[in-house]
């Protein structure tokens, strides 16, 4: 797929192709596809001149947008291997993960040095923090280059270079292990194209409608149809005009994003499309409720993106223990080990972790079960609670919390004493709705939970971590332990 877009961008071609904020009363078109077709093509002839060819690796710290989205496409397109910098892992980690991953050169924007380097102090306060790039290999400047920033790599002109005809490796994406022993994902361009492939399938993009969203697995396939993209505005506000401006074939927020958006009173059109952490029956609710025609949860794993989905109408008719991730998309294959751990396989699936040997069967380190091509998650195996001779998952009971007026909810073990543990609900009361409201829809769940009813019930926001803002249980666990 990533193949067929750049082999159907045209020089001439004036429809829009990345959208940016209003100006004037009218939407600003940050690049059209004439426009991307330039970058790509300048940005190979680049990396090309500089002597890097298929199989070499490139550690890509770039801002969303067309400049961002055309490095990686150009790079697909020469057989490079992309290394994703992640500025919220803190410059050890980083570091050390870019050692193992061996970039022979670093692509940054001014704004991604300038974190590395001038800027530190203020980037800590935002959690952001890279090490000296160029500590790392040599570093190029994207895009309009500032004091002190690298060189700068400007699009070459002439014509495209010739293209890598083949599978190989396509990006590592780093998303685990310790500073000493980084663990990352690696996929091929076969399956990074099985995925987009998939998502094409899920998201349906039409020909010149926007579609909002803000990753590369969602702006490829979009684009593939011939569909305007958009990035989600960053703050709640801001956002809620942009979707009534742009009025989006389809949307894709992660559950935070959809959770402050609702909170400052979206309107949605089309379809919304959620993942990267749970969605729960009563979040996909609220966005049918809040004008979507379709509102889905997607499953998906670095490993596998995406594996299943499940549309609000099904989720909500779901009944028993656990979470329903929904369908298994096509290709995707699902059984569970001994452990009862959900193992998942298919074209899309990761081809290795980088420095292992290829594997066919993935495991998510999910608790599920799996049906007639449905999937039923039951919570992460290290998250598992052990009170008494219980051996409780939390993730079999937490959707039965997300009652009407509970924004967020998480079981949690606290330590009491010779190896058992007591269990709490911490659970996030949604805007203007009292504790006395919810404590009193959650009387009839809590009742129905036998075994697993939690000790107790702790009423505050559930704390959030990692770039996908999902739960951290460690967090509300120490919470917990302190009420």
């Amino acid at each position: 797929m990533l193949g067929d877009l750049i082999a159907s961008l045209r020089d001439d071609d004036p429809r829009a192709a990345v959208l940016g904020s209003r100006r004037g009363g009218r939407t600003v078109v940050r690049a059209t596809r004439g426009d991307l077709h330039r970058l790509v093509t300048g940005y190979a002839a680049a990396l090309h001149a500089r002597g890097l060819v298929a199989g070499d690796t490139v550690g890509v710290a770039v801002r969303p947008g067309p400049r961002s989205l055309a490095v990686l496409l150009a790079a697909y397109h020469l057989g490079l291997r992309v290394a994703v910098l992640d500025p919220t892992a803190g410059p050890d980690v980083l570091l050390a993960r870019l050692t193992l991953a061996q970039p022979r050169l670093v692509l940054a924007d001014a704004a991604a040095q300038a974190v590395a380097g001038w800027a530190a102090p203020l980037a800590r306060r935002a959690h952001l923090a890279l090490p000296d790039l160029a500590a790392l290999a040599p570093a190029v400047t994207i895009g309009r280059r500032l004091p002190g920033s690298a060189p700068a790599l400007p699009p070459a002109p002439g014509p495209r270079p010739r293209g890598h005809d083949g599978d190989g490796d396509a990006v590592v994406v780093f998303t685990s292990g310790t500073t000493s022993k980084p663990r990352a994902v690696v996929h091929t361009r076969a399956s990074v194209t099985a995925g987009m492939r998939l998502v094409h399938d899920l998201v349906r993009p039409a020909p010149e409608r926007p579609v909002l969203g803000g990753t590369f697995f969602v702006l490829v396939p979009s684009l593939s149809g011939g569909a305007p993209v958009a990035l989600p505005a960053g703050r709640p506000a801001r956002l809620v005009r942009q979707a009534a401006r742009l009025a989006p074939q389809a949307t894709y927020l992660t559950p935070p994003q959809l959770r402050a958006a609702l909170a400052a009173g979206i309107r949605f059109t089309g379809r919304v499309y959620s993942g990267s952490a749970p969605v729960s029956a009563e979040l996909l609710a609220r966005v049918r409720r809040a004008g979507a025609d379709e509102a889905w949860g997607v499953y998906a794993l670095t490993e596998v993106f995406p594996a299943a989905a499940v549309e609000a109408t099904a989720k909500a008719r779901h009944e028993g223990d656990g979470d329903l991730a929904g369908e298994l998309l096509p290709g995707v294959r699902a059984r569970t080990d001994a452990h009862g751990q959900l193992l998942l396989a298919g074209p899309n699936a990761a081809h290795r972790y980088l420095g292992e040997e290829p594997r066919e069967w993935i495991a998510t380190g999910d608790i599920g079960r799996v049906r007639d091509g449905r999937v039923v998650l039951g919570g992460r195996c290290k998250d598992m609670i052990l009170r008494g001779a219980e051996n409780i998952y939390p993730g079999l009971y937490e959707p039965a919390l997300h009652v009407p007026g509970v924004e967020l909810a998480v079981l949690v073990g606290v330590p009491a004493g010779d190896g058992d543990e007591r269990v709490v609900a911490v659970v996030q009361p949604a805007a203007g709705v009292s504790a006395e409201a919810v404590r009193a829809a959650l009387r009839a769940p809590l009742d129905r939970m036998g075994a697993a009813r939690p000790d107790s019930v702790v009423l505050a926001d559930v704390p959030l971590a990692g770039r996908s803002r999902k739960p951290d249980r460690a967090a509300a666990a120490r919470l917990a332990a302190a009420s």
